[in-house]
């Protein structure tokens, strides 16, 4: 493929956060634009939101509804494909469902149906890793295995080398890292990146897999009490309650801004440097989650202490930053540093009419079902904890 493709578009999911971006971008540089999306209650709590475009055609429905899905691919160049269950919800079955089989229809349909199709993008996530690469003073760079639920509940939350279990240091995953997927979520973005990579081999048709870091913005939900960190921890301090901070607060993250990761996705489609492989997409800088929340809280002018009580949730990565080298090879730059995103962010939810916390009435649901675990010998819980889940 030559380094620019067709100008006809179809995003799937393209109301969510990263894919209304994705269109808002696309008809910025001239695209013929088609959204697909089914407007997930967990997330669309009012319907249609007043951001997707008129001059986009909006098709309300299902990645796994058949005709549907093969009507949406017509005269379609190239597909978006952000449509994805996610977050640390409870249901296996429809991880799988949506993320997998949803994704194998739409690949399917292309081939079969011999669509003018000329390129899959399809939205991986660091998920996908274990724990990250980390350095180990004796063995240098090792990529550890996730650590053990009996590590965990002993309070111990260090990443320990697999060759001589001494403590390490984080340095930044490259694309090259080991895959895992140790949690349903995380094991279902896996599946999906190896069925669109495969496929794009045996087809011919190229396709990319962005992994992407933690993602917020403008858009992001604020009626999902399962996802995105930033927004759960506003809601909580907006309605003058205390975020529960997992592990000890020290674990990192990296946060990317929703229109940097849009840019990704643009460049990906006019580009064949990408084709065939996985582009980590992030801003390649580590955020530690207390530090995170200090920052939300003075922001907000809500100095509400976080409560930390010794749970952690099995699968989750301690430490992982973004080795972007591959992305700026080709010319990706994240240029909305955490700063000045959280104030955009921030700017955003202050208008929003209705600002509720939704997480209280799951904590109940993470706790039985067995999401979230408890140290050993930790003191009782509290009501109305927060997830530090990943977006």
């Amino acid at each position: 493929m030559g380094e620019r493709v067709g100008r006809r578009a179809l995003v799937t999911g393209g109301a969510g956060l990263i894919g209304s971006h994705i269109v808002d971008r696309l008809l910025q540089d001239g695209w013929r634009v088609r959204v697909l999306d089914r407007l997930e209650p967990q997330t669309h709590r009012h319907g249609r939101p007043a951001w997707v475009p008129d001059a986009a055609e909006f098709v309300e429905g299902d990645i796994r509804d058949r005709a549907l899905v093969l009507a949406a691919l017509r005269d379609i160049d190239v597909v978006f494909h952000q449509a994805a269950y996610g977050g640390f919800m409870p249901e296996i079955a429809k991880y799988a469902d949506v993320n997998v089989v949803g994704t194998a229809l739409l690949l399917e349909l292309i081939r079969d149906e011999r669509l003018p199709v000329r390129k899959v993008i399809v939205a991986s996530s660091q998920v996908v890793y274990a724990e990250g690469a980390v350095a180990c003073p004796v063995h240098g760079t090792v990529y550890p295995p996730v650590r053990p639920v009996a590590q965990l509940r002993a309070g111990d939350f260090t990443v320990h080398c697999p060759r001589c279990r001494g403590r390490t240091v984080s340095v930044p995953t490259g694309e090259d890292a080991p895959l895992c997927g140790a949690t349903p979520y995380a094991i279902s973005k896996v599946a999906q990146e190896r069925l669109v990579l495969s496929w794009a081999e045996q087809t011919g048709i190229p396709a990319v897999a962005l992994r992407y870091s933690c993602t917020y913005g403008p858009r992001q939900s604020l009626f999902n009490p399962y996802t995105g960190v930033i927004a759960i921890f506003c809601t909580r301090l907006l309605n003058g309650r205390p975020a529960v901070i997992y592990e000890d607060g020290a674990q990192t993250r990296d946060f990317c801004f929703v229109e940097d990761i849009a840019e990704a996705n643009l460049l990906a489609a006019t580009t064949s440097a990408w084709d065939g492989v996985p582009v980590n997409v992030g801003s390649g800088t580590a955020t530690a989650i207390h530090d995170l929340y200090e920052a939300l809280a003075g922001a907000l002018g809500r100095r509400i202490p976080p409560v930390l009580r010794g749970e952690f949730r099995p699968g989750e990565i301690r430490h992982l930053t973004a080795d972007i080298s591959r992305a700026r090879a080709a010319g990706f730059t994240p240029r909305t540093g955490l700063p000045a995103g959280l104030e955009r962010y921030l700017a955003w939810v202050r208008r929003q009419a209705d600002v509720r916390d939704y997480f209280a009435a799951a904590e109940a649901i993470l706790g039985a079902k067995g999401i979230v675990h408890r140290v050993a010998g930790a003191g009782p819980g509290r009501a109305d904890p927060v997830s530090t889940g990943d977006a």
